[in-house]
């Protein structure tokens, strides 16, 4: 068993669970719908990929094997009951680093609700407390307003730009890196984000 996975993490109308396979239509017909708004934002491979395209089933399969390997936790995001996006917790490294990379995706119908602020503190939580981690980051395009909107709600510590990091359409693309260590939020992410709002 693989500490802190599989879980459901539960505020509010928020809820992390589980990716599944019969997450397929609705997750097909929202990244569809919202190509615009997230394809600028999308990792692409810089080694040409020959053939068709993996199936959901593959990709949720793939994530699957990472999560019980414990170096992947693949969330989807629920509100109210419907599946809205995805939090992907990746990049988990234990020893003496204890660390790992939180990336996300929203529909734009929900983006300025606080859906996503709320999804990464509790994912945040469940990763100091459930897998002892000692470190979160989120990597971010300096381009991609949304995205820094939420580091900059929740308080993360903006540790400045990795050059050329990461391949997204085509091309290599500095992020700034975003991140927080277990000693930043005693009281927790997600009990600062709740005293941030009703504040």
């Amino acid at each position: 068993m693989v500490p802190g996975w599989p879980a459901v993490l539960v505020e509010g109308d928020v809820r992390l669970r589980p990716l599944r396979r019969r997450d397929q239509d609705t997750w097909m017909a929202l990244r569809a719908q919202n190509a615009a708004w997230l394809e600028p934002w999308d990792a692409t491979s810089p080694v040409p990929v020959t053939g068709p395209r993996p199936s959901f089933g593959t990709f949720v399969r793939t994530l699957s094997a990472q999560a019980r390997a414990g170096v992947t936790l693949p969330f989807a995001i629920d509100h109210a009951g419907r599946l809205v996006g995805q939090l992907t917790v990746s990049s988990i490294v234990y020893g003496s680093l204890r660390s790992a990379a939180i990336g996300y995706w929203v529909s734009e119908h929900v983006a300025g609700l606080g859906i996503t602020p709320t999804a990464v503190a509790l994912a945040t939580d469940h990763c100091f407390d459930a897998l002892g981690l000692h470190r979160v980051e989120i990597n971010i395009r300096p381009e991609n307003g949304p995205s820094l909107r939420v580091v900059e709600k929740l308080g993360f510590r903006d540790e400045g730009v990795r050059e050329k990091y990461l391949h997204i359409q085509d091309r290599w693309c500095d992020h700034r890196t975003f991140a927080l260590t277990v000693e930043d939020v005693p009281e927790g992410l997600l009990s600062r984000w709740r005293s941030r709002t009703v504040g």
